[in-house]
């Protein structure tokens, strides 16, 4: 599906799933080289762009998750034009090896992710996550949990511009902390029009084409969603349900997402910068689970970009799934400020 761009510029919103076109869809496509017969997973459905997609190319099965109820229902006309081959889940990707594995599929053959807010989260202001738009600032896919206006309140001035620093990488994060804080003393700070222009007020100098309040937007939707965090549990899901020869396709859109995709894809393939991809195992470490397809993130063309200018930051990396046993599961997950 269309992803967030920086500038928060784009097309008007889709009126139906798969109206709008998904970023590198003939370079997903390329990667999971869909198959007859085959199970897919499509674990960010949104507009169905990339279920459609592996729908018509082969006759196979796919099951579209989506955390975002609306995406779901907005799925059922997909669904019904394709006979029982399109199934959609409500749920996190991170769980995709329990949502899937109560249909009892058998093999998956491939998984595509596709990272972010979608082009229909951010065009419908009422969702809170644009910042060219005046809404709540709400920014909660699931419409459940603490929102964005909730974080912006309950955390203190230095947990928020440790927030916006290291989930916004800006860098003017304590000029943005300490004019939040200092706005928050005059009433509650609870829309998105509010929030941008305290924010665009306390950075003194902007980027050329980038609305200053782009990271402080980013930082909060990241937090409140805990993208990263279903990021990481993704990647382990996918590693466990794929059958040997599977393929795992993930479109990211800064880099945050895309180095925890390249450093999770390089250590399971050996080719992690402290090892040699030919040299066997060490004593006690784990086999490759998977092989790159290509060592370097794949980037949309000119065309592309000019047709969506919110696809000039995507990048693609995928990888096939080995036959060697999924490594354990990480413990040690890093936490944000205030508990978040």
């Amino acid at each position: 599906m269309s992803r967030e761009r920086p500038n928060d510029t784009g097309r008007a919103p889709p009126s139906s799933a798969t109206t709008h076109r998904p970023v590198l869809l003939e370079a997903v496509l390329a990667a999971l080289a869909p198959r007859d017969d085959a199970v897919y997973i499509d674990g960010t459905f949104g507009g169905g762009g990339y279920a459609a997609a592996l729908l018509a190319a082969a006759r196979c099965r796919v099951f579209g998750i989506d955390r975002d109820p609306d995406a779901v229902r907005r799925g059922q006309d997909l669904a019904a034009r394709h006979g029982g081959r399109l199934t959609l889940i409500e749920g996190r990707f991170g769980d995709m090896e329990r949502l899937v594995g109560a249909f009892a599929p058998g093999p998956i053959a491939g998984v595509a992710l596709d990272l972010g807010v979608s082009s229909d989260q951010l065009d419908r202001p009422e969702r809170g996550f644009s910042l060219r738009s005046d809404g709540p600032l709400d920014m909660r896919m699931e419409r459940s949990g603490q929102s964005a206006a909730d974080l912006v309140a309950r955390l203190t001035e230095a947990e928020l511009a440790e927030l916006i620093r290291t989930l916004g990488e800006e860098r003017f994060a304590r000029r943005i902390a300490r004019a939040i804080a200092a706005a928050r003393q005059r009433g509650p700070i609870r829309r998105t029009g509010e929030l941008a222009e305290i924010v665009r007020a306390a950075i003194p100098r902007a980027e050329p084409g980038l609305d200053p309040a782009t990271r402080t937007f980013q930082a909060l939707r990241i937090a409140v969603n805990d993208e990263l965090g279903e990021l990481d549990r993704g990647l382990e899901a996918a590693e466990r349900v794929l059958m040997p020869g599977g393929r795992f396709a993930v479109v990211s859109f800064h880099s945050l997402e895309d180095g925890r995709v390249k450093n999770f894809l390089r250590r399971r393939s050996g080719n992690a910068p402290a090892g040699s991809r030919h040299a066997p195992p060490r004593p006690g470490s784990a086999a490759p689970s998977f092989a790159l397809l290509s060592r370097r993130a794949t980037r949309p063309g000119a065309d592309e970009i000019a047709a969506n200018p919110r696809a000039r930051s995507a990048r693609m990396r995928a990888a096939e799934r080995t036959a060697a046993p999924p490594w354990p599961a990480r413990q040690d997950r890093p936490t944000l400020p205030g508990g978040v």
